[in-house]
């Protein structure tokens, strides 16, 4: 079963010391989310980069967006590209893989954080929980984040998507993720000699296929 972990197992020093010489990037796939991303970006980049360095880089990747997303995201401080503009050679997609895929022609991290752009309910703790088990044990190659939701209870669950459709596919087909909380999370890390090795699809089943194919390729131990 993939392994358990919350963020504050770590200090951010002992993730310094292990990060060594280790590159960092984070990269903020976004599809018309001007109200939030720069938050997002501020927050994050003052707290992790800025200060103490655990990020190497702050990547936006616009998908299209119709609103100021590429401008509010490059005023708070991230490198943004057009995911269109990524290796026009390759064609473009509409969807979320699409932007997460390229990403991987403009990092340079060994390791990369994926974020969601439009998050309300949130803080920076979520980028070191991620990198905690990849910085700190070796055959970690993705991590996917689990939080409190708003549920009947306060419970820690998925929205409706994850609860009636996700998490019962995978208790039928893939049942060694049944561990997982919150499988369609926005929120994982993984290592890029790994992510370089995974058929992405452009659209938005990306964060699914890839658990899938990351258990396939390492066993449930590779997941945390």
């Amino acid at each position: 079963m993939p392994a358990t972990y919350h963020w504050d197992d770590w200090s951010l020093d002992q993730l310094m010391a292990a990060k060594g010489e280790t590159r960092v990037s984070l990269v903020v796939p976004a599809r018309n989310e001007a109200a939030t991303v720069g938050a997002v970006v501020t927050r994050v980049r003052e707290a992790l980069l800025d200060t103490v360095g655990l990020l190497d880089e702050v990547i936006v990747i616009d998908s299209d967006s119709t609103d100021a997303t590429f401008e509010v995201a490059t005023d708070a401080g991230a490198k943004v590209y057009r995911s269109a503009d990524i290796r026009p050679d390759l064609g473009s997609f509409r969807g979320k893989g699409e932007a997460m895929w390229k990403s991987l022609f403009v990092t340079r991290g060994d390791l990369i954080v994926f974020m969601d752009a439009d998050l309300h309910d949130w803080d920076t703790h979520f980028v070191p929980g991620l990198l905690g088990p990849l910085l700190t044990r070796a055959e970690t190659l993705l991590v996917k984040g689990f939080y409190e939701r708003p549920g009947e209870q306060g419970a820690l669950d998925g929205g409706r998507v994850t609860e009636l459709v996700a998490r019962p596919l995978i208790a039928l087909l893939f049942p060694e993720l049944n561990d997982l909380v919150q499988p369609l999370a926005g929120e994982w890390a993984i290592r890029r000699d790994h992510f370089v090795t995974l058929p992405v699809p452009t659209g938005y089943a990306v964060e699914l296929a890839a658990l899938v194919d990351t258990v396939r390729a390492g066993g449930a131990a590779s997941i945390a």
